[in-house]
């Protein structure tokens, strides 16, 4: 685990789940994307999760629409870009198995590496998520896992291992980082307050946050992202124990009780906390230098 004083501020504008109806603020076409995304890397953060949505907002992996995503934040500002491979649960990325069950395509979620990003999110598990009555299998197997490990070997891509629970962490991802499919410093994103939609994901307490934190392998940095609720407690005791955050619409979407969140005061939020702690927001070209990125180049 590096930490140096500076807190690498992820933020997650979109996701693949929430809908405008819920917030307006969800920014969820390339140009509300590019736009939000700058104006949170002016607040303080320095890689943008990314989630790609059709013209229709249902949820995609289209490379073409990532890309046209990623150039646009890219001419603005040199924020670190880590696109899905989860994709969402509607629109292209699910086809349905039977009445009340659907299944997030495997073929569509490879989609997510085609756009020559720095990073990519790798869930190296299976899950069943329930939302709005439906119930929606995410297989990814030992076998898609490996894969998923050989196409971002090819592509270059960072992975960011996506974490919901103890078991998460510790099968595949070990077994693939031993295998050589990443290097240091391994990237480990721990969700936590999920455990209402996802089967076997945790809820955020200090006891689980510090039990995950206590397993990580060495050479590994951690993140951490809260859903809900879970957002300010989760982060703020990953940054007390040199950590990093994820914050967004993406996972939260209120700034407090009743009050509707934007992504870039969540952003304001969070780097006002990580300064009364002491630390500070780290930029984007140190937070490249600390998980072993290159440099951004601007375009053109």
């Amino acid at each position: 685990m590096s930490f140096n004083g500076k807190v690498i501020v992820t933020i997650a504008p979109t996701g693949g789940v929430v809908k405008k109806s819920q917030n307006p603020h969800l920014p969820t076409q390339p140009n509300e994307i590019a736009e939000d995304v700058y104006r949170c890397y002016g607040a303080g953060a320095s890689i943008v999760a990314l989630h790609a949505r059709r013209p229709d907002d249902a949820a995609t992996c289209n490379p073409e629409i990532y890309q046209d995503i990623n150039s646009r934040i890219l001419a603005k500002c040199g924020i670190i870009i880590n696109n899905s491979t989860g994709g969402g649960i509607d629109g292209d990325m699910v086809r349905s198995l039977e009445a009340g069950l659907d299944e997030v395509i495997f073929e569509e979620r490879l989609k997510g590496l085609e756009a020559g990003a720095d990073m990519a999110t790798f869930d190296a598990h299976s899950v069943l998520a329930s939302f709005g009555g439906r119930d929606v299998v995410v297989n990814t197997s030992p076998s898609r896992c490996d894969i998923m490990a050989k196409r971002f070997q090819e592509t270059g891509i960072k992975p960011e291992w996506e974490c919901f629970s103890l078991s998460h962490l510790l099968q595949d991802p070990i077994r693939l980082i031993n295998q050589g499919f990443d290097k240091p410093p391994y990237w480990i994103n721990f969700v936590l307050g999920a455990d209402r939609a996802i089967q076997g994901a945790l809820p955020y307490s200090p006891q689980i946050l510090d039990l995950l934190i206590g397993n990580l392998p060495k050479g590994a940095m951690f993140c951490v992202s809260g859903v809900g609720r879970a957002q300010l407690p989760a982060t703020t005791h990953a940054v007390l124990a040199g950590g990093h955050v994820r914050v967004g619409l993406e996972d939260n979407l209120y700034l407090e009780p009743g009050m509707l969140a934007t992504n870039v005061r969540l952003v304001d939020k969070t780097v006002k906390i990580i300064r009364e702690l002491g630390y500070e927001p780290a930029t984007t070209v140190e937070a490249r230098a600390m998980l072993g990125l290159a440099p951004h180049k601007q375009p053109g």
